[in-house]
């Protein structure tokens, strides 16, 4: 794959990773749960830990992302930057599938009892 077709890629990816937000707000606020299943709310509730566990991962790897060049010359910055934020996304939606925080868990009782399902 030519660096020109990754670099679209990881454009396109970018732009996934900013409306991902987005929607999750969009979904929570404007969805009416009263008439949810138990399967719906918990998905919703495992979405929203799997996208706080993201960014939590997010702002711990720029701890440590002290020798990162930020000058620009490598042409491989935006690939490795591409390849980690998928890593780092599939490790939070993995952490929250197999353990988890209990906020998800948390979360869908609060909501069970708000709407009185």
């Amino acid at each position: 794959m030519e660096l020109g077709n990754m670099s679209s890629l990881y454009t396109g990816f970018l732009q996934t990773q900013n409306t991902t937000g987005t929607k999750l707000k969009e979904t929570m606020n404007n969805a009416d749960y009263s008439e949810a299943s138990d399967e719906e709310l918990m998905d919703v509730c495992k979405q929203f830990e799997s996208y706080f566990l993201e960014q939590v991962f997010k702002e711990m790897q720029k701890t440590v992302d002290c020798f990162k060049d930020d000058s620009g010359s490598n042409p491989n910055n935006n690939l490795v930057d591409f390849f980690k934020d998928s890593a780092i996304q599939s490790l939070a939606s993995t952490s929250t599938e197999s353990q988890g925080l209990g906020l998800a868990q948390m979360m869908y009782e609060q909501m069970k009892r708000n709407y009185n399902l």
